[in-house]
């Protein structure tokens, strides 16, 4: 059973219509103790990296976290700021992340960019797999996925980029360390690119 991760932030419903447009079955947990069935996890968000964990420690939810993810190794995909809480720790606040994944978040250099708006980083763009995974069967690389954040992911380990992204500069826009996976994009506003991310996801 899928389940999706509510504390508080992220596109919730958009990603509820296409497991139901696949005909997939997928529930939201909104308690850690809803978590108990779960196969695959999906931490949304939309929002900034503190106010984010500070939801999940408070809500209990990080516990669970940490026992179905690293002890149970059930698959987790965590998007846009629910990617970047997979790092240590963040540029954008003090609070530790949940350290499923070896690596930082950073704000953006303004001073790389040669056209305005410098950021947030908006809307399309093309993602580059650093190596094939099953998650990305089927997906149009050159069409991408909708992008909207102003921090990156910046793995201390090449192994744990799963795809890259220009902007600016190069910056990881997927990652992945054994059964975790980050999605700094949107893939519940990309089309069918997104609709063939969940539908990979659900099939690992």
């Amino acid at each position: 059973m899928i389940k999706i991760v509510n504390y508080g932030s992220g596109n919730i419903q958009a990603i509820l219509n296409i497991y139901k447009q696949l005909n997939i079955e997928c529930l939201v947990a909104n308690t850690p103790e809803e978590l108990l069935d779960a196969t695959k996890l999906i931490l949304p968000g939309v929002g900034a990296f503190d106010e984010t964990m500070d939801q999940l420690i408070k809500s209990g939810f990080k516990k669970e976290l940490d026992r179905l993810v690293l002890e149970e190794k059930i698959p987790v995909m965590g998007i846009c700021v629910g990617m970047q809480i997979l790092a240590k720790k963040s540029e954008e606040g003090q609070l530790a992340g949940l350290g499923y994944i070896d690596g930082e978040v950073k704000k953006f250099d303004s001073s790389k960019f040669t056209q305005k708006p410098y950021l947030p980083h908006l809307g399309w763009n093309s993602i580059e797999p650093t190596e094939e995974n099953k998650i990305f069967e089927g997906i149009d690389f050159d069409y991408g996925f909708y992008f909207l954040h102003t921090y990156y992911f910046s793995c201390n380990s090449i192994e744990d980029r799963l795809a890259s992204t220009q902007y600016g500069d190069e910056f990881s826009s997927a990652v992945n360390h054994d059964n975790v996976f980050g999605m700094q994009f949107h893939p519940e506003k990309s089309h069918s690119n997104g609709i063939q991310l969940f539908k990979n996801f659900a099939n690992l």
